[in-house]
């Protein structure tokens, strides 16, 4: 299973920092995450970016069970 990490307003909407996800591939985690923490959380995911292992990945990336997966979504600041 991979651990999926949330941060901000995804872990506000999953209600959790960390969870583990039986899934094979970064689509799979993602729709799997959206089945269970429903429509906010899926609009978050849809602004983030992901990153496997600390590494931002795109598209469909194969996922194995003791990799890490986060979703950082949008931040703002400055002076």
């Amino acid at each position: 299973m991979a651990t999926l990490l949330l941060f901000g307003p995804a872990r506000a909407a999953a209600g959790a920092h960390e969870v583990t996800i039986d899934a094979a591939s970064l689509t799979e985690l993602c729709t799997a995450a959206c089945r269970r923490f429903g429509p906010q959380f899926e609009a978050v995911l849809g602004v983030s970016a992901v990153w496997v292992n600390g590494e931002p990945v795109t598209g469909d990336a194969a996922i194995g069970e003791r990799d890490e997966v986060a979703v950082v979504p949008p931040v703002s600041g400055g002076a």
